[in-house]
């Protein structure tokens, strides 16, 4: 039996996803073409532009399709006229580099011990320049929620723009583009159990951003290049779709005693479980598991398959010796119970194995 608990780095396609994929491949014509063919592909993008509208409560032109969510980070970041950016210590890689490239002075929002940002830093660093803060809804890591509310509410008051990256949130609980009131949020299907290679970025009306690919009118302006008719298709299948697996992951947390779990004081998303059992060393966790047949991971999953050091534990103060040892669990919509009683036992058998190599 193999069970997969990797859903924060990419979910399983869910039927929905794969039943209009597999209808979008029978179209031929490009969504610019004005023939029949052509027609009948706009469509699709338009219906698709439109479910992933619903499912944040915006209206479908401010959604603009992208590659992926990293491909959406990198436009607002790089494309948002502010002189300069502000950004929390435990954002995604692809937030943190766009920022760094973008050219623009970067400050960053120190985090306390669960996660959270500190809000009395970030309204002193609002007095200042316009500036574009960028905070995640929540962390892909911990799943530890950011107060967005809060976040709008300091940045109104300097005139800041508010970017989040909304990718971990889409699917588990609610994401509302006005609630707080934010000026952009990217989106990625696969983390909801869509196809991997598509995204997208909710722009607030009249708030201009350069666009990143040039070339073509496609993606109303922003976004040059002809739409991928299959993923597209697919993310809208998925867009509305919700996820509830909060008593599997309390059922899960609930068998590892000994060890520390992170964020666990504070909101976290259903789903999430980043556990660290001190002694242990990550790299040989993830190969334990694997080998009793449990797909977990360590930290993000934009590393190249690397095991390396967690930049948001470190900005949460976690000592390198805990840091190191970090799993994260990350349930998604085809979880089971059997995942759950598949998982506890491998993580007995590993656990009750190291205490007696330890007690030799």
């Amino acid at each position: 039996m193999r069970s997969y608990l990797d859903h924060n780095a990419t979910s399983t396609l869910r039927p929905e996803a794969k039943v209009a994929m597999l209808r979008a491949m029978d179209l031929t014509g490009n969504a610019s073409s004005v023939h029949g063919e052509g027609r009948a592909a706009r469509q699709l993008i338009d219906d698709a532009r439109e479910q992933v509208a619903r499912a944040v409560g915006v209206i479908a032109p401010m959604v603009v399709f992208t590659s992926g969510g990293s491909e959406a980070n990198n436009m607002v970041l790089k494309g948002v006229a502010v002189e300069r950016i502000i950004v929390s210590a435990v954002e995604h890689p692809s937030v943190l580099a766009a920022a760094k490239a973008s050219g623009k002075p970067v400050e960053t929002i120190p985090v306390d011990a669960d996660g959270i940002i500190d809000l009395a830093a970030l309204e002193a660093m609002l007095k200042g320049p316009k500036a574009l803060v960028s905070v995640m809804a929540a962390n892909n890591e911990t799943g530890v929620v950011q107060p967005l509310h809060e976040v709008v509410r300091l940045a109104q008051q300097h005139g800041a723009l508010v970017h989040s990256d909304g990718v971990q949130v889409l699917g588990k609980r609610m994401l509302n583009f006005a609630l707080p009131p934010l000026h952009f949020l990217t989106l990625s299907a696969h983390k909801n159990g869509g196809p991997v290679g598509v995204g997208a970025v909710v722009v607030c009306d009249g708030v201009p951003v350069e666009p990143l690919i040039h070339g073509g009118g496609q993606e109303l302006r922003r976004r040059a290049g002809t739409e991928n008719l299959v993923t597209v298709a697919g993310f809208g299948a998925v867009a509305g779709l919700k996820q509830d697996v909060r008593k599997l992951r309390d059922r899960l947390e609930a068998e590892l005693d000994g060890a520390v779990i992170f964020g666990s004081a504070v909101e976290r998303l259903p789903n999430t479980t980043c556990f660290a059992f001190p002694g242990m060393k990550a790299e040989t966790l993830l190969m334990a598991f694997d080998l009793e047949g449990v797909a977990v991971s360590s930290g993000s999953a934009c590393s190249s398959g690397k095991v390396a050091k967690s930049h948001v534990l470190a900005a949460m103060g976690v000592k390198p010796e805990i840091s190191e040892a970090a799993i994260r669990v990350s349930l998604g919509w085809d979880t089971t119970e059997q995942d759950i009683e598949h998982f506890t036992a491998a993580w007995r058998k590993i656990r009750d194995r190291h205490k007696a190599r330890a007690a030799a």
